[in-house]
């Protein structure tokens, strides 16, 4: 079919073999980053976080080759593997829960107190001109202690645990019942992990819960709760905190898991065919569904948590605690600071995920779930 326009060769006859086609590479409805310097601004912008990116790249696997030099080879299971995944756990949990004391100050004062507060930001606005920067941070410390040494403890002995009960029921049935599995071992981490945190948890509510803040600090608040109710007012939160945290640490790591697992289902091909920065953002999403599952399961015996540490009378038992406490907020009470939790929870598994897969990674280990199922083994004939 002819065209409708004019060839080269029409044009050369008409205008003289000297004309040539202007080809600045544009097409003529092209716009021009001449016109539209945004354009080039919006492109430079790229260029150079591409360029970053690939720095950080460089710097992040020159520093994992040296780590990897220094402890050499790191064998699945073994106690480098166990020790290495307790220190990721330390990092993931101590780093994230410090980072977000504002919105669990926040939620732990309504919690304890739902008419104090109108809405989260009013009560930062508040916080803030009354008790300045520092007010914002309360209680950073007992939550930097208290979940460094839980997030060692968890992500540790759930490593271990998962290992040592696959082995138990063989790899066919650990593969068939992998949920039960990841549910016991998370169970058995955590109930362990909780006996590290309890301590500080309890400083922690009683600093954000009191205005102004009856403790100094950490140790300030060790030494004052073991000389007036001894080491026994540091535990009276334990069976709460276990309420709350084993269900809640089953739901993290089961749901993260099998959302993992389910993810990487759904994308073409398989896990081993995607880098290791792909597969901790697989990872940060994961995370992040299972925490909103996480909050809202946990969240009633977390109520209970703030109220306990708060209001508990020594010598006061926990039944008849509990009855008074849940006599004065009802059911509904018990939800008090969902929505602000289900942000923090959902964001804090996310990154920590992220951040104990970036470890692993760096100490050249695979990220956790998503693995293969294991090889059927062949008929035997008779």
């Amino acid at each position: 079919m002819p065209s409708v326009y004019p060839g080269l060769d029409a044009l050369q006859n008409t205008f003289g073999s000297s004309y040539q086609p202007k080809n600045n590479g544009a097409t003529p409805l092209q716009a021009r980053t001449d016109l539209y310097p945004a354009y080039s601004v919006v492109d430079d912008a790229k260029s150079r976080a591409k360029k970053l990116s690939a720095e950080a790249a460089q710097e992040f696997e020159a520093a994992s080759q040296k780590a990897q030099a220094k402890t050499g080879h790191i064998e699945l299971y073994s106690r480098q593997y166990y020790a290495a995944c307790t220190f990721g756990g330390l990092m993931a949990c101590g780093i994230t829960h410090t980072a977000v004391t504002p919105l669990d100050l926040v939620k732990t004062r309504r919690q304890i107190d739902s008419k104090l507060y109108k809405g989260n930001f009013q009560a930062w606005g508040h916080i803030l001109r009354h008790e300045g920067v520092r007010g914002i941070f309360t209680g950073w410390s007992p939550t930097f202690f208290g979940y460094s040494a839980q997030g060692a403890f968890k992500y540790g002995w759930y490593e271990f645990f998962k290992k040592k009960y696959s082995d138990l029921a063989g790899p066919e049935n650990a593969h068939k019942y992998k949920t039960a599995l990841y549910l016991s071992a998370s169970a058995s981490a955590e109930f362990l992990a909780d006996l590290a945190l309890c301590p500080f948890e309890a400083i922690k509510v009683r600093m954000q819960g009191t205005i102004p803040s009856q403790y100094k600090g950490t140790f300030d608040g060790f030494s004052q709760i073991t000389a007036k109710e001894g080491w026994g007012g540091l535990y009276k939160g334990l069976y709460p905190l276990w309420g709350r945290q084993i269900p809640y640490t089953m739901m993290k790591f089961a749901s993260f898991e099998t959302i993992v697992e389910k993810i990487y289902e759904r994308l073409p091909g398989s896990k081993s065919d995607y880098s290791k920065a792909a597969q901790t953002g697989v990872s940060f999403v994961g995370g992040y569904a299972a925490g909103i599952l996480c909050a809202i399961v946990s969240h009633p015996a977390d109520v209970m948590v703030s109220k306990l540490n708060a209001y508990r009378q020594p010598g006061e038992g926990m039944g008849a605690v509990t009855s008074r406490i849940y006599k004065d907020i009802g059911f509904k009470g018990l939800w008090n600071g969902l929505p602000v939790r289900i942000v923090m929870i959902g964001t804090l598994t996310g990154l920590q995920w992220m951040i104990y897969d970036y470890f692993k990674v760096f100490m050249g280990l695979p990220t956790t779930g998503g693995a293969a199922p294991p090889k059927e083994k062949p008929a035997e004939h008779s």
